[in-house]
């Protein structure tokens, strides 16, 4: 056996938990990306900037080297409008921990910016053997509310770097300085064709430089969970490698689901994330309720965005997410909160009431006040076919169709708005609060025609990519 093939035996027990087993490996390569493989260099790699707790005062940095590169070390500073940006620069340590993927052994690392001013531009840049990255720069949350802008993305999950991300570039092209990106998990695969650190890669490259000087808030998704062989002979649910690693989030989240539940205060919005994959196949749904309430009713917040997985209403399986529907939405319409953004169905679907369009249509014209909306969508190459609920239930849909969206907070209104892969309005709405109540105008030049499959051909004159699920 060559020392490569050793080693990828090696590392694919390690992330499966069994015994090595050479043979079947031997006898099929690892399908790695076009080009070199996401080996770890003596330069840093993977940069992504989270924010903290309080995002007024922290923001949290992860970033990957090769093993050499024991220390986890970054330099921040304050900006200034001159090259002279090691003059004031602070040395922050933080942790490290190694890693062994199909692409060998690396090291993941994270800081912690504590300390810092409101409202304030800072960069940064982070150590690898070889030397620093560039200057990395982002800016604080502001102490009290302000107007910003966020960006939301679906699945990527497959395609990543070749499909996905144009749609990731265009939004941020597109968008006048984002201060927030949500991801409604499934951010890669790691049960598709090609191995997981090379998803992984292809995630942070498709980002690029925004994903190191505009803060994450991902979700976790089903396939951030490995399947692993449990005692009793069957396969479980567990948290991949990559995540804790890839991601330092507050960890202020649900008891027993901390690495991937948690809450930001942004600006006069609470993100809180919840994580479906745990809620549905890991015991945790009481736990995550429970904390779902608490840090709802403890909101003093403008706004509410509840962001997870699994949609409680789904646009291409048959059946909504009934376990999820009956603990959660509940609590979402008790607190009266305004967006619920989700993933999983791999197509768009903008729901207002369980009862139809055509019952929210009536109540909007009747002035009812407007609870939470539940938005799905999809950023990546892979596609679900619309079930039969999606012509009558949910107000807008789209299938065989690749988005991004863009949400402008203000102090009274939110304003929603979705564009496809090419960057065309499809669907937009402002969440308008008036005293304790909201109303929601949808955006008539958004009302174009549904992108929709017709038989095999889709929206676009081509086959049509979505399948049945």
């Amino acid at each position: 056996m060559t020392g490569f093939a050793s080693l990828r035996t090696t590392v694919s027990a390690i992330l499966m938990g069994g015994a090595v087993c050479a043979a079947p490996l031997a006898a099929q390569p690892v399908p790695h990306s076009p080009g070199q493989p996401y080996a770890a260099r003596n330069l840093p790699d993977r940069i992504v900037l989270t924010p903290g707790a309080d995002p007024v005062s922290e923001m949290a940095v992860t970033w990957r080297t090769d093993s050499d590169q024991a220390a986890a070390e970054a330099q921040i500073a304050p900006a200034i409008d001159g090259p002279s940006l090691e003059a004031r620069a602070k040395l922050v340590t933080g942790t490290s921990s190694a890693i062994i993927t199909q692409n060998s052994q690396a090291r993941y690392h994270q800081a912690r910016f504590t300390g810092l001013k409101p409202d304030t531009a800072y960069v940064y840049r982070v150590r690898g053997t070889a030397g620093w990255s560039e200057w990395l720069q982002f800016r604080t949350a502001a102490a009290g509310f302000k107007p910003f802008t966020f960006l939301y993305f679906g699945d990527t999950q497959n395609n990543i770097l070749s499909i996905a991300s144009r749609v990731i570039r265009q939004a941020f092209h597109a968008t006048a300085s984002p201060a927030l990106v949500v991801h409604a998990g499934d951010l890669v695969a790691q049960r598709d064709d090609k191995v997981h650190d090379d998803e992984w890669g292809e995630w942070t490259q498709a980002g690029g430089y925004n994903y190191s000087i505009v803060p994450q808030v991902p979700a976790t998704g089903n396939h951030e969970y490995i399947d692993k062989p449990g005692p009793d002979g069957q396969e479980h649910y567990e948290l991949g490698p990559h995540w804790t690693r890839q991601f330092a989030l507050p960890g202020n989240g649900a008891e027993g689901v901390k690495a991937t539940t948690y809450y930001v205060d942004f600006q006069g919005v609470r993100f809180i994330v919840l994580d479906g994959t745990s809620a549905l196949d890991l015991g945790t749904i009481d736990s995550q309720t429970r904390w779902l309430d608490a840090t709802l009713a403890a909101s003093k917040a403008k706004w509410n965005v509840v962001a997870f997985h699994q949609p409680i209403f789904t646009c291409a399986r048959p059946s909504d997410t009934e376990k999820l529907k009956a603990a959660w939405k509940p609590v979402f319409e008790a607190h009266g909160v305004d967006l619920v953004l989700q993933g999983h169905d791999h197509c768009y679907s903008r729901l207002t009431a369980e009862g139809g369009k055509t019952v929210s249509a009536k109540a909007r014209a009747a002035g009812a006040p407007q609870g939470p909306v539940y938005l799905v969508s999809v950023t990546g190459s892979k596609m679900y076919a619309l079930n039969d609920r999606a012509a009558t239930q949910p107000d807008r849909v789209a299938e065989d169709t690749e988005l991004y969206q863009a949400v402008r907070v203000e102090a009274d209104r939110l304003l929603f708005r979705t564009y496809t892969a090419s960057g065309r309005l499809y669907d937009g709405f402002d969440l308008v609060r008036e005293g304790d109540a909201k109303k929601l105008i949808e955006i008539p030049e958004a009302q174009g025609a549904v992108r929709r499959c017709t038989g095999t051909l889709g929206p676009d004159d081509l086959p049509c990519s979505a399948r049945e699920k």
